[in-house]
């Protein structure tokens, strides 16, 4: 059955993101607080090339270009963070009306512009005052937080009606307390790092409550951790169950997992096996917190960039296994592999049942402008391409998927890498600020204004992509046709429900699931048994048939003969088959 030429629902959500410090500069203009990434940058040995974010791409003073371009490539939505210390300067007290006036002249140019903003609350650039009193690790630090959230909603939520609260607290406790590689640069003992990440998860309930109490319209709230998510090193069931089980586990001495973090916010609790291997480092604390950390979400967005292959053990547990020769990676070594996007979302969504926004996904390169004046980064069109098809089938498979949010916008100040990497839908020369389309800029363009039907072109194919599952189905049927199976056992196989793949191979082929095995088992037990020294029982027991009598009547059913008078055809005189019958590719 041909689908729908729309590839994605007519309300879904096509945007791009960025981050304050990353791309705003203008780092002390306007009575603007210093944040730890204002301090950081100055260390020595800290930041490739010493380089700092104190112009980046100079959004602060440019925010009218960067949304007319983002008019013109068809964004639907824009998802930008504030710098907590451009509002509050000293992260709680005196309020900086200098900061607020920014972001109301940006949110006011986004929405003249038909593009809804999305702003995140926080995203790492912690007010300096606060680490001075011991940020994260403070106590007091969920009501600064539910402090400055409060001034953002007063001032901004006649207008803004999508939130995000925290952005990646994986990342800001885990490579800013805990390896010291981000700001503020602390090597703190596993134990504290989870205390902070506590507070940091009290922060985000209070947030939410904050949002919810004093928002002037009806608000849209979600939180974004990382994605730490695995895909399966093939499609045996084996290393689904691999892939299904790293995604949910919790790994000793580091805080790289999503249960940790997204079982209280959404739960209301720590998942036992992540008490059991913190036991030794678990901070105190009142259960009467998970009160406040658990708050109802709308929507779970999705930071995800890569996923790991695994595969099970021989032991049965998940282990990691070397990308493939030659496997595409980004600057940063990451994987490009699309299946993340499918993964991902898909183990996410079982274990949480909540709507899903992808709110990060980009890959890192060195793009430059060629000697044409373009820049042709292939290599991101690529990526999106596939990762995009790869989201459109998960959301096939039964995943509920909102929206899709490009990382990022611009090229932008990558942290400690500095401007060594370039994840930018746009290009910036950032000696004069100039801005330039990316081949992958005018790529997304298409695929917005097309809903993302301009995504058949890559399929090498005039039909739309297949389902997954369906896709799947059939694969498995090719590979264990002699094997003894049925329809419940390829669902157990891909891991979905055995109703759900009859009905979507039914609406992709065009016939039951249990009719085109049964079909295909008759082709390959007619194409034995064009071999007169085969034996019935043989041909059935390689076409998979359980029942040898069961076979026979299906056989004469279908055939309107016995397996033995259909035999008897293919019988050689003088050397010559009686009757000249052509092969089935499939089983050739």
């Amino acid at each position: 059955m041909k689908k729908d030429p729309t590839l994605f629902p007519e309300d879904f959500i096509w945007g791009a993101s960025t981050s304050a410090y990353q791309i705003e500069g203008a780092h002390d203009a306007q009575g603007k607080g210093a944040s730890i990434w204002d301090l950081f940058v100055q260390r020595e040995n800290r930041i490739w090339r010493g380089q700092n974010g104190r112009v980046a791409c100079d959004h602060y003073y440019r925010f009218k270009e960067d949304v007319a371009q983002m008019r013109l490539m068809g964004l639907k939505a824009y998802r930008f963070s504030l710098s907590w210390a451009r509002i509050l300067p000293d992260g709680t007290g005196t309020i900086n009306e200098a900061g607020l006036a920014y972001y109301d002249a940006l949110i006011n140019e986004l929405l003249e512009n038909n593009i809804e903003p999305w702003v995140t609350l926080f995203h790492w650039d912690l007010p300096y005052e606060l680490f001075l009193r011991g940020g994260w690790l403070n106590r007091s630090s969920p009501e600064w937080f539910s402090e400055y959230t409060k001034v953002v909603v007063s001032r901004f939520s006649d207008r803004v009606e999508r939130w995000v609260t925290i952005n990646e607290p994986q990342c800001f406790i885990g490579l800013g307390y805990r390896d010291g590689t981000h700001a503020p640069g602390l090597n703190l003992s596993f134990g504290e790092c989870l205390m902070a990440g506590h507070n940091a998860l009290l922060a985000h309930g209070r947030s939410v409550q904050v949002i919810r109490e004093n928002a002037k319209r009806t608000p849209m709230i979600g939180w974004s951790p990382s994605g730490s998510v695995y895909r399966p090193g093939s499609n045996r069931l084996d290393d689904i169950s691999a892939a299904r089980e790293a995604t949910s586990a919790i790994y000793s001495d580091n805080v790289w997992n999503t249960r940790w973090w997204s079982d209280p916010a959404i739960l209301g609790h720590y998942p036992e096996d992540g008490l059991k291997v913190y036991e030794k480092a678990l901070p105190k604390f009142p259960a009467t917190d998970f009160e406040i950390i658990q708050q109802p979400l709308d929507y779970y967005c999705c930071n995800i960039f890569q996923a790991t292959p695994v595969r099970m053990s021989d032991e049965g547990t998940p282990v990691a296994i070397p990308l493939s020769d030659g496997e595409d990676i980004s600057l940063y070594e990451w994987s490009q592999n699309p299946d993340c996007l499918y993964w991902g979302p898909r183990f996410i969504h079982e274990l949480y049942d909540l709507p899903i926004v992808i709110t990060e996904n980009g890959c890192s390169t060195s793009d430059r402008v060629s000697l044409d004046g373009a820049v042709h980064d292939s290599n991101r069109t690529d990526f999106m391409v596939g990762h995009l098809l790869s989201l459109r089938k998960a959301m096939d498979d039964g995943v509920d998927v909102r929206g899709y949010f490009h990382w990022s916008l611009l090229d932008n100040f990558e942290w400690h890498e500095g401007y060594k990497h370039r994840y930018g839908l746009i290009h910036v020369n950032y000696e004069n600020q100039v801005r330039t389309w990316k081949d992958s800029a005018y790529c997304l363009q298409e695929i917005i204004s097309s809903n993302g039907n301009s995504l058949k072109e890559f399929l090498h194919s005039d039909s739309e992509p297949v389902p997954y599952v369906v896709k799947e189905a059939k694969r498995y049927i090719d590979l264990n046709l002699s094997e003894t199976f049925n329809v419940k056992t390829i669902a157990v196989h891909l891991n979905c429900h055995p109703d759900f793949l009859s009905r979507r191979f039914k609406q992709y082929v065009g016939t039951s699931l249990s009719d085109y095995i049964r079909r295909l088992r008759l082709e390959f037990a007619r194409n034995l048994l064009r071999n007169a020294d085969v034996q019935i029982g043989e041909a059935a027991d390689r076409a998979g048939f359980s029942d040898r009598i069961h076979f026979s009547k299906v056989f004469r059913k279908e055939m309107g003969m016995t397996p033995s008078q259909y035999q008897q055809q293919f019988r050689v005189v003088e050397g010559q088959p009686v009757v000249e019958v052509s092969k089935n590719p499939r089983l050739t």
